[in-house]
Formats: structure tokens, C-alpha cells, sequence
């Protein structure tokens, strides 16, 4: 019993977060189904499976662009490239061509981060087509 309370919380919690993130005007949220999880965890899985975890981290990496923090967005995508290639033996194998899709995406925005001197137009371009991408492959784009 007290499990399920525990559980019931933390969903509500992270429902309130979402919607408090929504109400910001932050548009890289995944979609929240009822019971507080987002889509890709609560079921849609792309053929590499849940990238939700990526696309969270994709997600934080894009808002810190648009807010202006290039420094900031710099810093946390390297969060997300461990990731990804520290997945890569488990993901590459279900779908190879998809993981290169990604994999290409994630390295244009890695690259429009680390230019010299990052051009805000151009890594909000590229985190936009790897969040659309991500969400392609999962379904809810």
C-alpha cells in the first residue's frame, strides 16, 4: 500500500512540473498522458526503443538555447553524446539505420554548439531537427 502512494506522488509531482515547464512557454516537453508520465515512457517506443532519456536531456539542451545560454547548452550536450554513445551497443544493433539518423543529427548539433562562435539560429535549427527526428521515430511527431 504504501508503495502505491509513493508512486501516485511522484506521478502527481512530476505532472505538476510538466505543466509548471508548459506554462513557462518551453515547447520541448514530451506530451503528458493522464497518470503524469509522458508519452514515451508511458508505451511509445521507437524500434531502437524509449529514447525518452535523450530526448529529455535534447529537450534541456534546446530551452537553454532558446533562453540564450550557448555556454550553458554547450555544457549539457555533452551529457546527452555520453549518453547516446555509451547506448550505442545496445541501440545500434535494433535499427542501425535509425541510430545513424539520430547519431548524424545529435553530431550537426554538436557541431553548431561547438563552433567557434556558436550562432544561436543555427543550433536552435539543429536541436529542432533532432527533437523532431527523436519524436518521429517514437511516434509522436
Amino acid at each position: 500500500m504504501k508503495r502505491s502512494i509513493q508512486h501516485s506522488t511522484l506521478g502527481n509531482l512530476c505532472a505538476s512540473v510538466a505543466f509548471t515547464l508548459l506554462a513557462l512557454g518551453t515547447s520541448y516537453l514530451l506530451p503528458v498522458v493522464s497518470g503524469g508520465m509522458p508519452e514515451a515512457q508511458a508505451g511509445t517506443v521507437s524500434k531502437l526503443g524509449n529514447l525518452a532519456n535523450f530526448r529529455t536531456i535534447a529537450a534541456d539542451v534546446a530551452l537553454r538555447v532558446d533562453k540564450g545560454d550557448l555556454a550553458g547548452a554547450k555544457t549539457r550536450i555533452k551529457d546527452l553524446e555520453i549518453a547516446w554513445d555509451s547506448a550505442e551497443a545496445g541501440l545500434k544493433p535494433r535499427s542501425a539505420a535509425d541510430w545513424h539518423l539520430i547519431d548524424k543529427s545529435l553530431d550537426r548539433a554538436l557541431e553548431a554548439l561547438r563552433a567557434g562562435t556558436p550562432v544561436a539560429a543555427n543550433c536552435r535549427a539543429a536541436m529542432a531537427e533532432l527533437l523532431r527526428l527523436m519524436d518521429q521515430m517514437s511516434g509522436l511527431a
